[in-house]
């Protein structure tokens, strides 16, 4: 991670769990945690949906273990935990490292393009109060992930709303959340009319 001053603050989250993939032929979800730390929000919501976002999503049954540890944290924020926890048997799941590589690798420029447009504005967004609620839209968009995955690419819709979320928090830019609303809600209605479908 030679050129992390150089980057920005997601590219640098983004490195730090490509460094992992180096380092073993498996990464688990508790060792992403670990290089994360363990009271940083916002990342512990941009990685998941980066990650389901990126080729790594694919992979059956991803998008369902993503979507709990998203619900699981939003749940800790919620009520008001500082330092997160997590359980064994979610902390050991494992994921190859040179496809974790491969997939962060190739959603990169998008992350460095988000660094470079995220700064500092509508601070009511992320505001402790206003987290809260983003803290219960992202379980509700979490629990719409398991029947999305039958589909594919479904899930990516609540993962961008979760990923605008962490990018807002992370950054503090209260745009990146308010864009994440209005995709939450586009998620909502097209889940609701593929059930009504």
């Amino acid at each position: 991670m030679s050129e992390a001053n150089d980057h920005g603050c997601l590219e640098q989250v983004i490195d730090g769990v490509v460094e992992l993939s180096d380092d073993q032929p498996k990464v688990s979800v508790g060792d992403i945690q670990k290089k994360i730390g363990q009271r940083s929000f916002g990342p512990f919501l941009f990685v998941p949906a980066i990650i389901e976002i990126s080729p790594v999503g694919g992979i059956p049954g991803v998008p369902s273990m993503l979507a709990l540890i998203v619900a699981l944290f939003a749940f800790q924020l919620l009520f008001g935990r500082r330092h997160f926890w997590m359980p064994g048997f979610l902390a050991h799941r494992t994921v190859s490292g040179h496809k974790l590589e491969k997939g962060l690798n190739r959603i990169r420029p998008v992350v460095r393009w988000l660094d470079k447009v995220s700064k500092k504005r509508l601070a009511w967004a992320t505001s402790k109060g206003f987290l809260r609620f983003i803290a219960v839209l992202c379980i509700v968009l979490a629990t719409s992930v398991p029947p999305l995955e039958l589909l594919p690419f479904a899930s990516t819709a609540p993962f961008a709303a979760i990923g605008l979320f962490g990018l807002g928090i992370t950054t503090q830019d209260g745009a990146a959340i308010v864009l994440g609303l209005i995709l939450a809600v586009s998620a909502f209605v097209l889940a609701g009319m593929g059930l009504i479908g």
